[in-house]
């Protein structure tokens, strides 16, 4: 997978997995690990899905309507490519916090539905329900932090609580921050967010 990565100064400090939204790429969020921990080392990643032109982390069959076959398929190779660079890179692979806005953070939601020990912990940014009707492992010590617009259009605030609630159930310790915003990222979430990042690790 396309990426880049960049050593931290802090190596008590875990490493940043940044996951762009549609039609970004691995540079669009570097300033965002910036404001949630200049100490941190950054593993950023690009998707390997193209829709007209744009990339993104797996396929979606309209607005809001996951290809869930795809979903599966890229979630599995992105945690085998996440193997693959920790021993590349030597960052410690159970220390590893997903970033991830809007279609990014789907994918890290995904992450954390399908595999018990892919993150430490997750900051998502709008992001919606990856799958429906599954058993999550066991996520207990897991914090994950979501930002949220009460006006988003792509995720309605339902859909960030059933996410919530879904997490929680799993054992997951779930923190949500609204803004009166849209799908748009807010100064103000980013700053929350890095509170969240300073006190947890």
């Amino acid at each position: 997978m396309k990426h880049l990565y960049r050593a931290g100064s802090n190596p008590d400090q875990p490493t940043l997995l940044l996951l762009h939204g549609t039609g970004g790429n691995e540079e669009d969020l570097l300033p965002l690990a910036k404001m949630i921990s200049p100490e941190a080392g950054v593993l950023s990643v690009r998707g390997n899905v193209l829709e007209n032109g744009m990339p993104r982390f797996f396929r979606r069959l309209a607005e809001g309507v996951f290809d869930e076959e795809d979903l599966v398929f890229r979630t599995g190779e992105l945690v085998r490519f996440l193997d693959e660079a920790s021993r590349e890179y030597g960052f410690e692979r159970r220390r590893l916090v997903a970033v991830g806005y809007s279609n990014g953070a789907n994918i890290a939601a995904s992450l954390l539905f399908h595999y018990r020990d892919a993150l430490a912990g997750a900051i998502l940014h709008h992001p919606m329900v990856p799958r429906r009707g599954m058993a999550l492992p066991d996520l207990t010590g897991i914090g994950v932090w979501i930002g949220a617009g009460r006006n988003d259009p792509i995720s309605a605030p339902a859909e960030t609580e059933e996410l919530g609630r879904l997490l929680e159930q799993a054992g997951a310790e779930t923190e949500i921050f609204w803004h009166h915003g849209g799908h748009q990222l807010q100064r103000e979430e980013v700053r929350r967010a890095a509170d969240w990042f300073g006190k947890r690790f």
